[in-house]
Protein backbone atom coordinates (compact mmCIF):
# COMPACT_ATOMS: atom_id res chain seq x y z
CA UNK A 1 0.00 0.00 0.00
CA UNK A 2 1.44 3.18 -0.83
CA UNK A 3 2.14 5.59 1.72
CA UNK A 4 0.81 9.38 1.94
CA UNK A 5 3.81 11.91 2.34
CA UNK A 6 1.48 14.60 3.82
CA UNK A 7 0.45 13.05 6.76
CA UNK A 8 3.87 13.17 8.56
CA UNK A 9 4.62 16.16 11.07
CA UNK A 10 5.25 19.38 9.19
CA UNK A 11 8.24 20.88 9.74
CA UNK A 12 7.43 24.76 8.37
CA UNK A 13 4.31 24.23 10.29
CA UNK A 14 6.13 23.37 13.53
CA UNK A 15 8.78 26.51 12.85
CA UNK A 16 5.40 28.74 12.35
CA UNK A 17 3.91 27.65 14.62
CA UNK A 18 7.11 28.43 17.63
CA UNK A 19 7.43 31.46 15.99
CA UNK A 20 3.50 32.71 16.86
CA UNK A 21 4.44 31.91 20.49
CA UNK A 22 7.82 32.86 20.26
CA UNK A 23 5.70 36.80 19.97
CA UNK A 24 3.71 35.84 22.34
CA UNK A 25 5.68 35.25 25.07
CA UNK A 26 7.92 38.65 23.90
CA UNK A 27 4.78 40.66 24.36
CA UNK A 28 3.89 39.38 27.49
CA UNK A 29 7.36 39.66 28.75
CA UNK A 30 7.50 43.34 27.33
CA UNK A 31 4.08 44.10 28.76
CA UNK A 32 3.98 42.88 32.01
CA UNK A 33 5.92 45.50 33.89
CA UNK A 34 3.43 48.06 31.78
CA UNK A 35 0.11 46.74 33.70
CA UNK A 36 -0.43 49.28 36.61
CA UNK A 37 0.53 51.92 34.71
CA UNK A 38 -1.93 50.92 32.10
CA UNK A 39 -4.33 50.84 34.48
CA UNK A 40 -3.29 54.50 36.24
CA UNK A 41 -3.68 55.46 32.71
CA UNK A 42 -7.37 53.96 32.72
CA UNK A 43 -8.07 56.11 35.95
CA UNK A 44 -6.52 59.76 35.15
CA UNK A 45 -10.01 60.89 34.40
CA UNK A 46 -11.61 59.79 37.50
CA UNK A 47 -9.37 58.93 40.07
CA UNK A 48 -11.99 57.85 42.52
CA UNK A 49 -13.21 55.03 39.94
CA UNK A 50 -14.34 51.96 40.79
CA UNK A 51 -12.38 48.93 39.72
CA UNK A 52 -15.87 48.24 37.62
CA UNK A 53 -15.20 51.38 35.90
CA UNK A 54 -11.60 51.14 35.66
CA UNK A 55 -12.47 47.96 33.38
CA UNK A 56 -15.38 49.65 31.33
CA UNK A 57 -11.78 52.39 30.55
CA UNK A 58 -9.44 49.88 30.09
CA UNK A 59 -11.78 47.92 27.34
CA UNK A 60 -12.94 51.11 25.44
CA UNK A 61 -8.68 51.77 25.14
CA UNK A 62 -7.98 48.19 24.29
CA UNK A 63 -11.15 47.79 21.47
CA UNK A 64 -9.86 51.62 20.30
CA UNK A 65 -6.08 50.59 20.27
CA UNK A 66 -6.66 47.29 18.06
CA UNK A 67 -8.83 48.78 15.78
CA UNK A 68 -6.93 51.85 15.06
CA UNK A 69 -3.72 49.52 14.18
CA UNK A 70 -5.61 47.51 11.93
CA UNK A 71 -7.30 50.85 9.98
CA UNK A 72 -3.66 52.31 10.00
CA UNK A 73 -2.37 48.90 7.99
CA UNK A 74 -5.25 48.68 6.19
CA UNK A 75 -4.80 52.41 4.69
CA UNK A 76 -1.40 51.74 3.64
CA UNK A 77 -2.15 49.81 1.03
CA UNK A 78 -4.37 52.93 -0.40
CA UNK A 79 -1.93 55.06 -0.25
CA UNK A 80 -0.08 56.77 -3.41
CA UNK A 81 3.02 54.68 -4.69
CA UNK A 82 2.61 52.23 -1.72
CA UNK A 83 2.59 48.92 -3.28
CA UNK A 84 0.69 45.31 -1.37
CA UNK A 85 4.15 44.36 0.01
CA UNK A 86 4.90 47.27 1.81
CA UNK A 87 1.47 46.74 3.43
CA UNK A 88 2.26 43.20 3.95
CA UNK A 89 5.48 43.81 5.60
CA UNK A 90 3.78 46.20 7.67
CA UNK A 91 1.08 43.42 8.80
CA UNK A 92 4.03 41.42 10.13
CA UNK A 93 5.46 44.04 12.37
CA UNK A 94 1.82 44.89 13.64
CA UNK A 95 0.91 41.02 14.74
CA UNK A 96 3.21 41.89 17.50
CA UNK A 97 1.77 44.98 18.29
CA UNK A 98 -1.96 43.50 18.61
CA UNK A 99 -0.50 40.60 20.33
CA UNK A 100 1.35 43.11 23.12
CA UNK A 101 -1.97 45.25 23.22
CA UNK A 102 -3.86 41.56 23.59
CA UNK A 103 -1.21 40.82 26.64
CA UNK A 104 -1.47 44.07 28.43
CA UNK A 105 -5.32 44.15 28.44
CA UNK A 106 -6.06 40.43 29.92
CA UNK A 107 -3.03 41.12 32.74
CA UNK A 108 -4.84 44.36 33.28
CA UNK A 109 -8.12 43.26 33.93
CA UNK A 110 -6.22 40.08 36.03
CA UNK A 111 -4.34 42.59 38.17
CA UNK A 112 -7.59 44.68 38.76
CA UNK A 113 -9.36 41.16 40.12
CA UNK A 114 -6.18 40.51 42.24
CA UNK A 115 -5.79 37.83 40.07
CA UNK A 116 -1.89 37.42 40.82
CA UNK A 117 0.20 37.59 37.82
CA UNK A 118 3.61 37.23 39.58
CA UNK A 119 4.54 33.93 37.64
CA UNK A 120 4.97 33.43 33.90
CA UNK A 121 3.02 30.08 33.63
CA UNK A 122 0.11 32.24 34.96
CA UNK A 123 0.81 35.34 32.90
CA UNK A 124 0.21 32.86 30.29
CA UNK A 125 -2.58 31.04 30.92
CA UNK A 126 -4.28 34.53 31.18
CA UNK A 127 -3.63 35.80 27.85
CA UNK A 128 -4.28 32.56 26.13
CA UNK A 129 -7.36 31.89 27.89
CA UNK A 130 -8.62 34.99 26.95
CA UNK A 131 -7.43 35.45 23.45
CA UNK A 132 -8.71 31.71 22.72
CA UNK A 133 -12.34 33.10 24.38
CA UNK A 134 -14.73 29.80 24.90
CA UNK A 135 -12.29 27.26 23.67
CA UNK A 136 -9.67 28.21 26.03
CA UNK A 137 -11.68 28.72 29.27
CA UNK A 138 -13.18 24.54 28.29
CA UNK A 139 -9.74 23.43 28.26
CA UNK A 140 -8.31 25.18 31.42
CA UNK A 141 -11.21 24.18 33.84
CA UNK A 142 -10.98 21.01 31.72
CA UNK A 143 -7.75 20.51 32.70
CA UNK A 144 -7.46 21.72 35.57
CA UNK A 145 -10.66 19.77 36.78
CA UNK A 146 -12.52 22.29 38.40
CA UNK A 147 -15.97 23.77 37.64
CA UNK A 148 -17.97 26.62 38.05
CA UNK A 149 -17.86 30.19 36.26
CA UNK A 150 -14.69 32.65 36.03
CA UNK A 151 -11.81 30.11 35.89
CA UNK A 152 -9.65 33.56 35.83
CA UNK A 153 -10.00 33.34 39.44
CA UNK A 154 -11.42 29.70 40.28
CA UNK A 155 -8.10 28.87 38.02
CA UNK A 156 -5.40 31.14 37.59
CA UNK A 157 -5.31 32.05 41.31
CA UNK A 158 -5.53 28.55 42.54
CA UNK A 159 -3.78 25.57 40.72
CA UNK A 160 -0.46 24.78 40.96
CA UNK A 161 1.93 26.03 38.14
CA UNK A 162 3.06 22.50 37.11
CA UNK A 163 -1.02 22.05 36.11
CA UNK A 164 -1.05 25.59 34.54
CA UNK A 165 2.07 24.30 32.60
CA UNK A 166 0.20 21.42 30.81
CA UNK A 167 -2.84 23.58 30.54
CA UNK A 168 -0.66 26.09 28.25
CA UNK A 169 0.66 23.63 26.26
CA UNK A 170 -3.17 23.04 25.22
CA UNK A 171 -3.52 26.25 25.02
CA UNK A 172 -0.65 26.82 23.05
CA UNK A 173 -1.59 24.72 20.37
CA UNK A 174 -4.85 26.50 19.87
CA UNK A 175 -3.28 29.18 19.52
CA UNK A 176 -1.18 28.51 17.31
CA UNK A 177 -3.82 26.97 15.16
CA UNK A 178 -7.20 29.57 15.73
CA UNK A 179 -4.33 33.00 15.78
CA UNK A 180 -2.68 31.80 12.74
CA UNK A 181 -5.71 30.80 11.02
CA UNK A 182 -7.86 34.40 11.58
CA UNK A 183 -4.37 36.35 10.90
CA UNK A 184 -3.76 35.29 7.81
CA UNK A 185 -7.55 36.54 6.84
CA UNK A 186 -7.32 39.65 8.45
CA UNK A 187 -3.77 40.73 6.67
CA UNK A 188 -5.34 39.70 3.12
CA UNK A 189 -8.32 41.93 4.10
CA UNK A 190 -5.74 45.02 5.03
CA UNK A 191 -3.84 44.76 1.61
CA UNK A 192 -7.06 45.22 -0.40
CA UNK A 193 -6.57 47.88 -2.65
CA UNK A 194 -8.75 51.60 -2.89
CA UNK A 195 -9.06 52.20 0.76
CA UNK A 196 -11.29 48.52 1.37
CA UNK A 197 -8.52 47.13 3.66
CA UNK A 198 -8.55 49.86 6.05
CA UNK A 199 -12.36 49.14 6.46
CA UNK A 200 -11.45 45.61 6.85
CA UNK A 201 -8.34 45.51 9.21
CA UNK A 202 -9.86 48.21 11.27
CA UNK A 203 -13.22 46.19 11.32
CA UNK A 204 -11.43 43.15 12.16
CA UNK A 205 -9.56 44.34 14.76
CA UNK A 206 -12.52 45.37 16.26
CA UNK A 207 -14.28 42.12 16.16
CA UNK A 208 -11.07 40.31 18.08
CA UNK A 209 -10.88 43.18 20.52
CA UNK A 210 -14.62 42.40 21.39
CA UNK A 211 -14.24 38.77 21.80
CA UNK A 212 -11.26 39.21 24.11
CA UNK A 213 -13.47 41.68 26.30
CA UNK A 214 -16.12 38.95 26.56
CA UNK A 215 -13.79 36.50 26.93
CA UNK A 216 -11.98 38.71 29.93
CA UNK A 217 -15.80 39.14 31.73
CA UNK A 218 -16.36 35.75 31.60
CA UNK A 219 -12.95 35.07 32.81
CA UNK A 220 -13.15 37.28 36.35
CA UNK A 221 -16.66 38.03 36.81
CA UNK A 222 -18.10 41.02 38.33
CA UNK A 223 -15.65 43.42 39.79
CA UNK A 224 -13.84 44.05 43.17
CA UNK A 225 -16.55 46.66 45.09
CA UNK A 226 -12.96 49.15 46.18
CA UNK A 227 -9.25 48.51 45.59
CA UNK A 228 -7.21 46.87 48.12
CA UNK A 229 -5.75 48.86 51.09
CA UNK A 230 -2.51 46.31 51.77
CA UNK A 231 0.68 47.64 50.79
CA UNK A 232 1.44 46.32 46.91
CA UNK A 233 -2.03 46.71 45.94
CA UNK A 234 -3.46 48.96 43.28
CA UNK A 235 -1.94 52.45 43.48
CA UNK A 236 -4.83 54.67 45.66
CA UNK A 237 -3.97 57.55 42.75
CA UNK A 238 -3.00 57.37 38.87
CA UNK A 239 0.13 59.26 39.49
CA UNK A 240 1.37 56.29 42.37
CA UNK A 241 4.63 54.09 41.13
Amino acid sequence: MATDTHDGPDPEAAVRGQRALDLLDKAIDLQTPLVRKNIARARQRNPEATPAQVIRNLERMYVSALSGTGAAVGATAAAPGVGTGVALALSAGETLSSLELSALFALSIAEVHGVPIDEVERRRTIVLGIMLGGSGSTTITKVAERTGQHWGRQVVAKVPVETLRQINKILGKNFVTKYGTKQGIIVLGRVAPFGIGAVIGGGANAALASLAVRAGRRAFGPAPKSWPEVTGGMPSTPGDS
